[in-house]
């Protein structure tokens, strides 16, 4: 009968393919590292303060920076007072991107954080808890001589967060207060070549609006974007490793409904891996190039969020499976303990991301970090999700421990069996090992990075070339995952070689009703077998 390919196929053509693909793992690295720039790109723009001198602010009218005839602006909030300007009539404004530039689709997204300049002064210092409410609208246009279109207006509140770290006297006033970056406004596509931020802070003594906030002195717009430089790269692997992907899978299928039973759990669960990576490798992300479709994030997060859900199921699977004293196998229903928490699991991210990045294709300024309650349950909701992702891991490194000692009294506990026979399973129990711990690495190795990347984004000198850490902690775990599921499919797709029903020497003989199990592939539909039944001179032994 028919194995696995990683059961026949030799050594040396083993060895060959595990070179093929860690070179293209190299690349993968190196394209991200030596040829894509940063993934993304900051720039500040501190807002001009231009004076609304009209009596009615509801009706909409654009103020734009370095325009005399859209904007009289003033130096700093201090002349306001003199001129006996209120702050309600002061409208910051920022032009996205600088002057002379403009914006591509290449750029994907664009988000938008918040930077206050407050000086300390003893008759208006920042009161604890102190909430700052914004009055925000967003404009575009496509051309200089075209007028500015509104794109969303809100108005929001953001808690500010800042601290004094000398003694609160006089001889410390104009003294600036440390404060943290507050999240503004996010949208899923560039699809416009210009952008216009007006945003008040208005005053209100009698609803108690925007009072204890200190003294502002600048507001300064920090937009963020990916760099079209890397999106080209990034769209290139995508569209490489598609159709990779594809081939593979659709060869896969085709090998396994050649068999005379039906598909066992496994093999399965090693397509439906494959599919979830096709589905986060098809570059839909082309036509953001030409359609303001904003959801694209949205949608990447939930391509995403299925493939990893589906590679934790299969993993609890690929380790159950090979449990050769488990009374159940091959049925979905004996897992349920352990893939329903993942199932779960990928639900709450999923509500937690519909209540971020959903509401935002309707209101880009919307933050679940905003208010207090939103802000403490999205960081409890990240530090639970950590915490079950190093318990998943924990747990998977128990089931691979307990395969790896099943398999282990298994063999010990083996009748002799000819020299032959030995070095036969003895290679298969090395390459089942192997590549358990090939599956740890990848798990571990992508967590790694990405704390790694967290901690410090910057650049490698290696030479006179500059190696982008970031970009290849992208580009290498993305082609690291593509590689690794078409190692799966093609190592595990069913082989061509079939066993003889007699060996030349006799020692073994296998009647056809007693199909030989190997140590890496279910071959039963019918529950567990014996790792091998023994006939003729063995069977004797």
């Amino acid at each position: 009968m028919a194995g696995a390919i990683i059961e026949n196929m030799s050594t040396k053509k083993l060895c060959i393919v595990g070179v093929i693909l860690l070179i293209f793992q190299v690349i993968a690295f190196l394209v991200g590292g030596l040829i894509a720039p940063k993934p993304t790109r900051a720039m500040p723009h501190i807002a001009a303060k231009c004076v609304d001198i009209r009596k009615n602010h509801h009706k909409t009218k654009w103020f734009m920076p370095l325009d005399p005839n859209q904007c009289e602006s003033i130096a700093n909030l201090e002349d306001a007072e003199g001129k006996m300007i209120r702050a309600s009539d002061i409208v910051f404004a920022a032009h996205i991107p600088l002057f002379n530039n403009s914006m591509t689709p290449w750029f994907q997204f664009m988000l938008v954080i918040l930077q206050f300049d407050i000086v300390f002064k003893m008759d208006n210092p920042i009161e604890d808890g102190a909430i700052v409410t914004l009055d925000v609208s967003l404009g575009y246009r496509n051309s200089s001589k075209d007028d500015w279109t509104l794109m969303a207006h809100s108005v929001e509140a953001r808690k500010l967060k800042c601290n004094f770290t000398a003694s609160k006297t006089y001889e410390n006033e104009g003294r600036h207060y440390e404060c943290d970056l507050l999240p503004l406004m996010e949208i899923g596509t560039v699809a416009h070549k210009y952008y216009l931020i007006n945003m008040r802070l208005p005053v209100s003594e009698k609803k108690k609006v925007n009072l204890g906030i200190g003294a502002i002195k600048d507001v300064t717009f920090v937009s963020i974007h990916q760099n079209g430089g890397f999106t080209k790269v990034w769209f290139a692997m995508k569209t490489f490793l598609t159709p990779s992907i594809v081939i593979i899978m659709v060869w896969y299928w085709r090998r396994i409904t050649k068999m005379t039973r039906p598909p066992v759990l496994l093999e399965k669960a090693i397509f439906a891996v494959g599919i979830s990576m096709t589905f986060i490798n098809i570059p839909v992300e082309w036509f953001s190039i030409g359609f303001n479709w904003s959801w694209m994030l949205l949608f990447g997060d939930i391509r995403q969020g299925l493939f990893y859900a589906m590679l934790l199921s299969f993993w609890i699977i690929f380790c159950g499976e090979h449990m050769m004293d488990q009374t159940e196998r091959n049925r979905i229903s004996a897992y349920w303990k352990q893939i329903g928490p993942v199932v779960f699991g990928s639900l709450c991210l999923f509500v937690f991301d519909m209540c971020e990045r959903g509401v935002q294709l309707t209101n880009p300024f919307y933050s679940i970090w905003a208010t207090e309650v939103g802000s403490e349950l999205a960081m409890a909701f990240i530090i639970v999700a950590g915490i079950c992702a190093c318990l998943y891991f924990l747990f998977l490194c128990f089931m691979v421990f307990r395969v790896f000692k099943n398999i282990s009294g298994k063999r010990m506990s083996l009748p002799a069996m000819s020299k032959a026979r030995k070095l036969h399973y003895e290679g298969l129990i090395f390459r089942f090992k192997f590549l358990m711990l090939v599956t740890l690495t990848c798990a571990a190795v992508t967590v790694i990075f990405f704390i790694t990347s967290q901690v410090s984004e910057g650049h490698l000198m290696l030479g006179d070339h500059t190696v982008e850490m970031s970009s290849a902690f992208f580009t290498g775990i993305y082609g690291m995952w593509n590689l690794y599921v078409f190692a799966i499919m093609f190592l595990y797709a069913p082989s061509h070689k079939h066993y003889d029903d007699s060996s030349s020497n006799g020692d073994i003989v296998l009647s056809s009703t007693e199909e030989h199990q190997l140590t890496t592939t279910i071959t039963h539909a019918d529950g567990p077998t014996e790792i091998y039944r023994l006939t003729g001179k063995e069977a004797q032994e």
